[in-house]
């Protein structure tokens, strides 16, 4: 069965596909935030690791959660999926938040 982005996509199928792309999402964000604010402040230090590699690891990291929350927006969208709104919402103040993470990231870099 072919779709073209304007054809509503109801079956239970797309909504479980949607579900599964904001599990990754989530997934990958808060992977990025573990490793933001635990395991690189505490436990690099204690394996003698450079203080400087949290962001260049959380850079890359955050933008793959951008994309990830994205795909996930435009998944529940297409499966017209019940709680489509609020899912959005979610994803906009995580995307939201990994741009500022980014961003400090991107000055700490260049400090």
């Amino acid at each position: 069965m072919t779709t073209d982005s304007t054809e509503r996509i109801d079956a239970p199928a797309a909504q479980a596909e949607a579900q599964r792309a904001f599990n990754m999402s989530i997934i990958v964000s808060g992977i990025r935030c573990t490793l933001a604010y635990v395991v690189l402040p505490f436990i690099t230090p204690l394996i003698g690791l450079a203080p400087g590699v949290g962001p260049a690891i959380g850079i890359p990291i955050a933008s793959v959660a951008i994309v990830a929350n994205v795909v996930s927006i435009r998944r529940f969208w297409r499966a017209e999926h019940p709680w489509r709104k609020p899912i959005t919402v979610l994803h906009i103040a995580v995307i939201a938040f990994m741009v500022v993470l980014i961003v400090l990231d991107t000055r700490s870099l260049l400090t």
